[in-house]
């Protein structure tokens, strides 16, 4: 949705991405927050949270080595300290936003999965999810940016609308609200979706997965230029930049107009992740 060439470079290509300070960050903010719920309610407290940051960057590192080039260079790890002092403060915002002695979260981490009717696969990892004693639903995603400004909303919400549908389609409840924890900018954002809102997602994920059919098929994969170009990684071989694609991996076919994208692309599906993204508008 944001840049097709990118998702080329991404899904087709793979084309390799160097860490990055705040998207790592993000992971490690995530880790904390999940690791915490480990402990009895009434231990769930600030300066523990924050204890477990130098821990959870060590089992990161562990998992992920070339997560370790970030700090190159950095001798007297002043970087490092700064960087990990970052996160705590982030970690140390989100109880000013929510009270986990206050929480039993029924999920953490939660892989979910579904196939729609058409065979389109979807697939995710949701952050949190609450169940009340009267068995509703709440989907919990922490962002480790700012809110964006609510002409810039769209993206964050279909992502939680994408989770929705996932849970919808695998429990058959829709859930009662979704809510976006923004730790950057001490935000939360809480949309309530109706059984409409996830029908008019799932449609536009399967016109979208036909135009992902379609490009895979044709490898007419078009850059989408946006201020976001300033972080990505794969400027030498965009054309907005003056560079050259690799040469297309993968058989290409006269484009047609006939329908049915999904079937042809097999078992392959569509899937929500978590990007931290640089801030921007």
């Amino acid at each position: 949705m944001q840049c097709p060439l990118l998702y080329r470079f991404r899904v087709i290509d793979k084309l390799p991405e160097k860490p990055s300070e705040a998207a790592t960050r993000g992971t490690l903010v995530h880790a904390v927050l999940e690791r915490l719920f480990d402990a009895p309610a009434a231990d769930r407290t600030a300066p523990r949270a924050r204890a477990l940051v130098p821990g959870q960057w060590d089992r990161l590192l562990e998992s992920r080595p070339e997560l370790g080039e970030l700090f190159d260079g950095d001798a007297g790890g002043e970087r490092l300290t700064r960087w990990l002092g970052e996160a705590e403060q982030l970690v140390e915002r989100w109880f000013s936003l929510e009270d986990p002695t206050r929480l039993e979260p029924a999920e953490r981490e939660m892989f979910v999965e579904t196939e729609l009717e058409s065979g389109l696969r979807l697939r995710g990892v949701i952050d949190r999810v609450d169940v009340a004693p009267s068995g509703e639903v709440r989907i919990v995603d922490y962002k480790t940016g700012k809110a964006p400004r609510p002409e810039y909303s769209e993206g964050a919400l279909f992502q939680m609308t994408f989770y929705a549908l996932v849970v919808w389609r695998l429990k058959g409840v829709v859930p009662r609200r979704l809510q976006l924890v923004y730790l950057g900018s001490g935000d939360v954002v809480t949309y309530d979706p109706v059984m409409a809102d996830l029908e008019r997602v799932e449609r536009k994920l399967l016109a979208l997965w036909d135009a992902i059919a379609r490009a895979t098929e044709t490898g007419d994969w078009r850059p989408r230029p946006t201020k976001l170009c300033g972080w990505c990684d794969h400027r030498a071989v965009c054309p907005e930049f003056g560079g050259t694609p690799p040469v297309y991996p993968l058989p290409v076919r006269p484009a047609d107009t006939g329908g049915g994208g999904q079937g042809r692309m097999g078992p392959v599906g569509a899937e929500a992740g978590r990007t931290e993204a640089p801030e921007g508008p």
